[in-house]
């Protein structure tokens, strides 16, 4: 039995692991989902949520045994966390997600990528502190192979999304290296391109890369088959990280 951390992205919350946790559930593991900082039930105002807080809502929810699963942009504040402490969790799963390089914030990651997808799906607030998903634009950039319902299930949690920790550069030390990594890459990806996915794979050695063929969305469209590809990711853990 594993310990997963399932820590959701943009606009998410929690709700987004629905299926998933019961997959793994299934399969032994124990298993819990936060929401960061101004998602989901979380109260902070959007002013408030930094980079720091984001990592922090995960360091408080880890242990040192605790294998934690960043989705899109989660996987700054997950490398986040193994920057600032390293021996607090057991390794990083990056779905289909955001790896830093030294320095650089997640939207300077984002316009690195080959190809821009999100930039006509977004909408700034008028005080320039968040930004939204246009409701006509979800399905085709996250859920284009979910089932139908997941949509309007997605479309009354999604909410605003704090530009801040995202902008906030992010520097990495041997302290990250050290965190053992796998990367499970989508390859029906319209939010963040499989082929840049590809590029960011390389945090993790190449037994523990790994391709699941939906949307950016796996927990939605296969949440059996994520289950058991997180599962056997677990299992091949090197021990020294127990």
């Amino acid at each position: 039995m594993a310990d997963y951390l399932l820590v959701h992205g943009s606009c998410h919350g929690a709700w987004c692991w629905r299926d998933l946790i019961p997959a793994l559930e299934s399969l032994g593991h124990n298993v819990r989902a936060i929401d960061l900082p101004s998602h989901g039930s979380d109260p902070t105002p959007i002013a408030d949520v930094t980079l720091d807080s984001c990592r922090d809502a995960v360091l408080s929810a880890s242990t040192p045994e605790t294998i934690v699963v960043g989705h899109s942009w989660g996987g700054y504040p997950v490398s986040a966390a193994a920057e600032a402490a390293p021996d607090a969790i057991r390794a990083l799963i990056y779905l289909a997600a955001y790896v830093p390089r030294d320095g650089l914030s997640m939207v300077e990651m984002r316009k690195l990528s080959p190809r821009q997808t999100i930039h006509d799906a977004v909408e700034k607030s008028s005080d320039g502190l968040s930004y939204t998903v246009k409701p006509s634009k979800v399905h085709d950039l996250f859920y284009h192979d979910c089932p139908p319902e997941t949509v309007p299930y997605a479309l009354a949690r999604m909410c605003p999304q704090a530009i801040a920790p995202q902008d906030t550069p992010l520097p990495v030390t041997e302290k990250f290296d050290k965190v053992s990594k796998a990367y499970i890459r989508t390859t029906d990806d319209r939010t963040i391109p499989t082929e840049y996915q590809e590029q960011m794979s390389h945090c993790a050695p190449e037994g523990m890369r790994h391709t699941i063929s939906t949307s950016h969305s796996p927990f939605f469209a296969q949440p059996k088959k994520l289950a058991e590809l997180l599962d056997t990711i677990g299992n091949t853990l090197p021990t020294s990280q127990i």
